[in-house]
């Protein structure tokens, strides 16, 4: 929950999001209810940032968008829940303009599932993420540096993090039992990866 606002903190450390990442005028996909463009003031360089959601039509295709329109693309906890990942991807770098970067985050499968799938927490995931593992529990498991590897468009990957600062691994020793940490105030379960789109 409100992952996208838990990222602001980090994020905000960094200022690559200030200068490169957020600049120009962006999409958010899969925005809901807790929207990047709520904190453009941190982001001073971002003229606008269209929140794209359910009523907007498929985000893995993205069909109503023409090519190369944004200079970002945004995406938290959302590619999980699309049909094919690849697809989507490819998508979103269409939309974005050569020399624009894609910063999206993806629920870690063993943070956030913890080794059972179907999601027992979100039964509308289709997919787990992993930054790389040469074997996985998880049978729809997706290896974040192959996936990055055979995307259409040219890309440089310059950044890929497990997001664990405010994971708290003894918590469910402490509590006896499996817990959705994303549902706390602070507890992020997330990759983050940020991509630039090459000419």
């Amino acid at each position: 929950m409100h992952e996208s606002s838990k990222a602001i903190f980090s994020r905000l450390k960094d200022a690559r999001y200030a200068t490169r990442y957020f600049v120009g005028d962006g999409i958010d996909i899969g925005a809901g209810p807790d929207a990047l463009g709520q904190y453009g003031e941190f982001f001073p360089l971002m003229r606008s940032c269209r929140a794209w959601d359910l009523p907007d039509g498929d985000a893995e295709l993205l069909a109503t968008v023409a090519d190369a329109t944004f200079d970002f693309v945004h995406s938290s906890h959302c590619l999980e829940h699309m049909r094919n990942v690849d697809v989507a991807l490819n998508h979103w770098l269409r939309v974005l303009k050569p020399g624009g970067h894609l910063v999206c985050l993806v629920p870690d499968e063993d943070l956030y599932e913890q080794g059972q799938f179907p999601s027992t927490f979100n039964s509308d995931h289709k997919h787990t993420f992993t930054i790389h593992k040469k074997k996985s529990w998880s049978s729809r498991s997706i290896n974040l540096t192959e996936l990055l590897a055979n995307t259409q468009a040219d890309i440089q990957v310059k950044k890929i993090e497990l997001l664990d600062a405010t994971y708290r691994y003894k918590l469910p020793q402490q509590l006896g039992k499996r817990i959705d940490q994303t549902t706390t105030p602070v507890g992020e379960c997330a990759i983050e990866f940020v991509v630039k789109k090459l000419g």
